[in-house]
């Protein structure tokens, strides 16, 4: 697989956050959706028809497909896990912030190999998307994070 350029972007796709704090001793639920992006014309996955606009213009395709979708509550701090179908899984740490942002360590991995370790600052309610590698020669991987 060859990988393309990463994109780490939060999406303004859900309206304003709600504030809070995240603060030692909380729970937060992270959600993500494995998505595929292909550049060939087609009818984009309604499960998807809410950030299909935002997907587009940020990874620059076409259509894209939900490949499966996790949620794990965790503590702040602590750890959770995802299994978004297709062999992938999202491993996260959650670290106390003192703002509404709730700061996330994620490592991505698929088939015994880690795709990405990045961070983020996620709003609740407010997905970012992780541009990921090839599926072939005209798809790539997405994964959409959501705190809530």
């Amino acid at each position: 697989m060859r990988l393309i350029p990463l994109f780490l972007l939060t999406l303004s796709l859900l309206g304003s956050a709600v504030s809070a704090s995240a603060a030692d001793g909380d729970t937060v639920t992270v959600r993500a959706i494995l998505v595929s992006a292909s550049k060939q014309p087609g009818k984009t996955d309604s499960a998807l028809s809410r950030y299909e606009s935002t997907l587009r213009r940020i990874l620059r395709f076409e259509t894209f497909q939900q490949l499966g979708t996790d949620r794990d509550r965790a503590a702040i701090p602590g750890e959770g896990s995802l299994s978004l179908g297709a062999g992938h899984e999202l491993m996260f740490r959650t670290e106390s912030s003192q703002d509404d942002r709730l700061r996330v360590q994620i490592v991505w991995q698929a088939g015994g190999r880690t795709l990405m370790r990045t961070g983020l600052a996620l709003r609740p309610g407010i997905p970012a998307v992780l541009g990921g590698p090839a599926r072939n020669d005209n798809e790539v991987y997405a994964v959409i994070v959501i705190a809530e």
